[in-house]
């Protein structure tokens, strides 16, 4: 081989290393799979103790609002407030026809019927004519519930705001349906970090059960919007409605579907399961791939 055909194979080969370096260079880079699911855990967090909060409501005028509803009661109810000796309902004040009571959990954590620790104070004030549980009870906007709250914690985590809950009455199925928003909610975990909402969620009851507390199931619908611990802020939106049941311990959601929307990053779907079922798990569906995880 002469001397200009070796240049000529030399030049050709330091030309393919060029190209073959040029498009490895210009090629995209693998494409990172978005498998974080750690928004669902504190969404769940939230409507969890927003839902709750209408429970121990209610169950705070079972006694005619001089006591609460415990668990021993001779009734055979089941109150979510109990084995607590602790826990108690104030007396009852009045100004103007505006009620006011307080169910306070003690200065120390103490554990309730439904498996979760509380201490602090749930502050319940409405108006209305009439006695104190008819006002409570009656169905219009004017006597809306507004609920506050003082050091309340619930198994350490710190929960703020006010929540509003307004008897809508009897819609065209007959079920009694409620309109309940978050205002300024905010949690502050005993791990660490804080969760921010804001909603406006109606909440049906669909299944009454039964004359006892403790087996009623309710069909959660709505949105919300906030902030992560993470800092990320969210919007969500319930596709599929959430249903509750009360007979559940300290993980009420028994299914229903929730479209989560983290700030830049896709939807994802949370599914959490199958009537029936109480547990703490559900699945997350992020661009066509679900992972399962425990709330």
């Amino acid at each position: 081989m002469n001397t200009k055909n070796l240049l000529k194979y030399f030049m050709a080969a330091v030309a393919v290393c060029i190209f073959l370096t040029a498009c490895k260079k210009k090629s995209d880079p693998p494409a990172v799979v978005d498998k974080d699911t750690s928004g669902a855990s504190e969404s769940a967090l939230s409507m969890g103790y927003s839902d709750d909060i209408g429970n121990i409501s209610d169950q705070g005028t079972a006694g005619g609002l001089s006591s609460y509803l415990s668990p021993n009661n001779n009734s055979g109810e089941r109150g979510m407030m109990g084995f607590c000796t602790t826990v108690y309902v104030s007396p009852i004040t009045q100004v103007s026809s505006k009620w006011t009571f307080y169910v306070d959990f003690g200065t120390t954590a103490c554990l309730c019927g439904d498996g979760r620790y509380r201490s602090g104070k749930v502050n319940v004030s409405y108006s209305g004519a009439g006695t104190a549980l008819y006002a409570y009870r009656d169905s219009s906007e004017i006597n809306k519930h507004t609920i506050t709250f003082d050091n309340y914690y619930v198994n350490g985590n710190h929960v703020e705001g006010t929540q509003i809950i307004i008897n809508n009455g009897h819609n065209a199925a007959h079920h009694l349906n409620y309109t309940v928003k978050v205002i300024g909610g905010k949690i502050t975990l005993a791990g660490g970090g804080v969760v921010l909402s804001e909603s406006n969620r109606t909440r049906e009851l669909i299944d009454a059960g039964g004359p006892n507390w403790g087996d009623e199931i309710y069909s959660i619908t709505g949105s919300a919007s906030g902030t992560y611990s993470n800092g990320t802020t969210y919007t969500e939106n319930i596709t599929s409605p959430l249903k509750i049941h009360t007979e559940c311990n300290e993980f009420k959601i028994e299914s229903g579907i929730l479209a989560l929307t983290p700030y830049g990053k896709p939807t994802r779907s949370i599914n959490f399961g199958t009537d029936g079922v109480c547990d703490h798990y559900a699945t997350v569906t992020i661009n066509g791939q679900t992972y399962n995880i425990t709330l």
